[in-house]
């Protein structure tokens, strides 16, 4: 049961003065006759769902702090306004219409609130995040608030783009099946010049990469600028297609400071013959994120969107916005790779939550059941699903682990599992290559990947000395820490 306790003392209504128009004064907002409370209020199928992680402060009761919630990211003010009834609030209010505690948390609940439809301007996530995570998760009478999932009507998904191609296209234009992708981030993210960056490129892609792709700071600097890097880089591409006869691609970043210079690269990259380019979507932001997606739609392009910032919006389990949310945005603003941690490497992520969010980018019905963590079953109507990217602190010995978590329709890319083979990129990428392939193909033959991995490894890297160069480079290597966001499993 959700705590109770005595609502916070609002500013006394005192008599109405002489002449007022209207009842004013400050109300609770949990009040009969209010709307922003309402258990048992069934949405209807126009209705934007949210869920929501609630730390009251000491003395606000849930169903004050629920109900300020839906109201402050609503219709409401602190205080009767006479313009209020110039408006029928009933229709624009937002309701609490559940609330269910969180598992060994005596301050938190979720709850859940239903936003109706006319609240919100067509294809604009900009204005759906200006009610949902604004001025709200300020509020004093609340210690903390999380964004947990949100959920998107039919009418209102229908209005956005999604990704600018997804899944199936790209297979079809790289004429790859049957595989995770492969990819790989070039080291050091700084300081190399261009023609070095493009000779690093062509070493990883010649020896078995899908990918190659700029860290997420790489933009335009002193030591490399953006239309060097571009020209070196896609020759190296060129030539390594050339050699071994596979199409390969490379993630030019256009991040920029400003939308047209952002075009301005993305026009050259495509002017080069580069398939992919990429962007650090949040840093940007959803307005020219959802620009330079659309543009990819129509120039051809994949998009791949670095997921750079987010760990300050979503790393602490009580303030903020999951990542769950995040991607999702993603997935309906528009690209068509999308990182997603990795469980096993450097990076936070836990195991539930990054499989759950897996099962979302690339369902076409994203069942809470078969996406844990989520808290609304979400139709995706045909929109094409995304590549989560595995990235960060991975090597060979994670390839079965990998590939478990994240299946086929996924890109497993490795920077220094890479580039920090002690013979050279080519020689990285080639064991990532073969380290991929046999678990595949034991994958494919019935063997249990995450007991017989080390041996399925083994068995290849007697046939690849690459391989057997890397095991034993890395052998021992992990990031086993403890998770700081761990998923919510709330009661049935």
């Amino acid at each position: 049961m959700v705590p109770e306790a005595k609502n916070f003392d609002p500013v006394p209504n005192s008599e109405r003065p002489e002449g007022a128009l209207f009842d004013a004064g400050v109300k609770e907002y949990s009040a009969e006759g209010r709307y922003y409370y309402d258990i048992g209020f069934q949405p209807s199928e126009n209705h934007v769902l949210a869920a929501y992680r609630i730390t009251p402060q000491e003395g606000v009761s849930a169903a004050e702090a629920a109900a300020a919630v839906a109201a402050e990211s609503s219709f409401a003010t602190w205080t009767t306004v006479w313009s209020d009834y110039m408006v029928e609030a009933e229709r624009y209010c937002a309701r609490t219409y559940d609330i269910k505690p969180v598992p060994g948390r005596d301050d938190q609940f979720i709850a859940y609130i239903a936003y109706p439809l006319d609240l919100f301007e067509e294809g604009s996530l900009p204005n759906l995040m200006s009610s949902l995570v604004g001025n709200v998760f300020g509020f004093k009478p609340l210690r903390a608030l999380r964004l947990e999932d949100v959920y998107f009507p039919p009418a209102l998904l229908k209005t956005f783009q999604g990704p600018p191609h997804g899944i199936q296209v790209e297979r079809d234009r790289l004429n790859k099946y049957g595989r995770p992708l492969l990819g790989g981030t070039m080291k050091p993210k700084l300081g190399l010049s261009a023609k070095n960056y493009g000779r690093l490129v062509y070493e990883a892609l010649r020896g078995g990469l899908d990918f190659t792709k700029d860290d997420e700071n790489i933009t335009s600097q002193p030591f490399m600028r953006w239309r060097d890097r571009a020209e070196f880089v896609m020759e190296a591409v060129h030539k390594a297609e050339a050699e071994t006869g596979e199409r390969k691609g490379h993630y030019l970043n256009v991040t920029a400071g400003d939308m047209e210079e952002m075009y301005r690269r993305a026009e050259l990259a495509k002017e080069l013959g580069s398939r992919i380019i990429m962007v650090d979507f949040l840093v940007v932001g959803f307005t020219a994120f959802a620009s330079l997606s659309k543009w990819c739609r129509a120039n051809g392009i994949l998009l791949h969107a670095h997921r750079a910032m987010h760990s300050v919006i979503d790393r602490q389990p009580n303030h903020g916005i999951h990542w769950r949310v995040l991607a999702k945005w993603v997935r309906i603003v528009g690209a068509d790779h999308l990182h997603n941690g990795t469980v096993v490497g450097k990076l936070e992520g836990d195991r539930l939550s990054t499989i759950g969010i897996n099962q979302m980018l690339r369902a076409d019905y994203g069942r809470t059941s078969e996406c844990p963590g989520y808290h609304f079953n979400q139709p995706w109507l045909s929109m094409p699903g995304v590549f989560p990217v595995a990235s960060g602190g991975i090597h060979v010995w994670h390839m079965p682990e990998l590939v478990s978590i994240f299946g086929d329709d996924s890109v497993l890319q490795f920077g220094g599992g890479t580039v920090g083979h002690p013979w050279g990129s080519a020689a990285g990428a080639t064991a990532n290559r073969v380290a991929l392939e046999a678990v595949i193909q034991a994958r494919n033959e019935g063997r249990d990947l995450l007991a017989e991995g080390p041996d399925i490894l083994k068995e290849a890297a007697r046939h690849s000395p690459e391989l057997r160069a890397a095991m034993e480079t890395w052998k021992g290597v992990s990031f086993d820490y403890e998770t700081v966001d761990k998923p919510v499993i709330l009661n049935p």
